[in-house]
């Protein structure tokens, strides 16, 4: 699952879509649910019920998208200033984009198959520093 329908879907923040498991178009069983629920426990320290698990994405287009994080500052803050996302941002890398940083570098020795599910999707300071 590199990609769905070919693109990558990059969040207001710089997480992948197209990666995440939570995201409504990856989401193929409720082992999935499982899986991810876990891995986010293992990995970052919070549990979301397998059964709350879905995501129409941050860039949903409906008026008021079903989100795995309904608070994110990140969001937000890139609608309010009406641009696409933080790396247009005059302000990048602020605090708020801060909170939603994740870096393979704080994830050592984590397994490939763990890294690819539950790291890779989230790793946006890279992606965006790299836009830069």
């Amino acid at each position: 699952m590199d990609e769905i329908k070919g693109q990558s879907i990059i969040t207001r923040c710089g997480y992948r879509c197209d990666l995440c498991l939570a995201y409504k178009e990856n989401i193929e069983s409720e082992e999935d649910r499982k899986i991810i629920s876990e891995g986010w426990f293992k990995y970052f320290g919070f549990r979301i019920p397998p059964e709350d698990i879905s995501c129409d994405g941050c860039l949903s287009p409906k008026e008021e998208p079903h989100l795995i994080d309904d608070d994110c500052p990140v969001r937000a803050c890139v609608i309010e200033k009406g641009i696409d996302g933080c790396s247009e941002c005059e302000e990048f890398s602020c605090k708020k984009f801060e909170t939603r940083v994740v870096d393979r570098k704080d994830f050592e020795g984590i397994p490939e198959d763990d890294y690819q599910r539950f790291v890779r999707p989230y790793e946006n300071k890279k992606r965006f520093e790299s836009d830069r």
